[in-house]
């Protein structure tokens, strides 16, 4: 056998197969899909949430930074004034209208960062599929949803109870 042929075809092809061989010998691991979650890497962003305080007032002041550090311009906060009567957030401001185009967004976690309140925040919970354009745009109603579990401990919780939460909130 020549040196070129070993060079060009038989060492590649016995690398590749040394690889696939190694390989096999892991351990498997199978999750469950719809019934188990797969745990998320320690820094995953996902979809958006809008918080409160424990009070029940919004964080979200409404003073759109996170629209100006938002590099794919998918967010976009309307600000009204707060009166006594109606007080929606702590400070002279909250938003009136706050929407995310999550067909637009590249989940940078630049406009989390870029909040002075915390009001949004980017969490684990990964399934953003739809049917529809027009549900992709998450309006305020949508992100001030109750988020499963603790307020801030990241989403590792199974299906059937983020399903359970869900339906509680579309109850009320």
């Amino acid at each position: 056998m020549s040196l070129g042929i070993y060079k060009g075809i038989v060492k590649p092809i016995t690398s590749g197969l040394g690889i696939t061989y190694r390989r096999l010998k892991h351990k498997k691991v199978t999750v469950s899909y719809p019934e188990e979650m797969r745990e998320q890497f320690p820094r995953t962003r996902w979809r958006h949430f809008l918080t409160r305080y424990e009070s029940g007032l919004e964080r979200c002041i409404g003073c759109s930074l996170c629209a100006g550090a938002c590099p794919a311009r998918c967010i976009n906060v309307v600000a009204a004034e707060n009166t006594d009567e109606a007080r929606y957030s702590p400070g002279e401001r909250y938003a009136v209208r706050y929407e995310i185009n999550m067909i637009r967004c590249i989940f940078c976690g630049y406009c989390q960062d870029a909040c002075p309140t915390g009001a949004i925040v980017l969490r684990k919970n990964f399934e953003l599929a739809d049917y529809h354009r027009e549900d992709f745009i998450y309006t305020k109603d949508r992100l001030l949803e109750e988020y499963p579990g603790q307020s801030d401990e990241p989403y590792t919780s199974n299906r059937k109870e983020w399903a359970e939460a869900r339906a509680d909130e579309k109850r009320r």
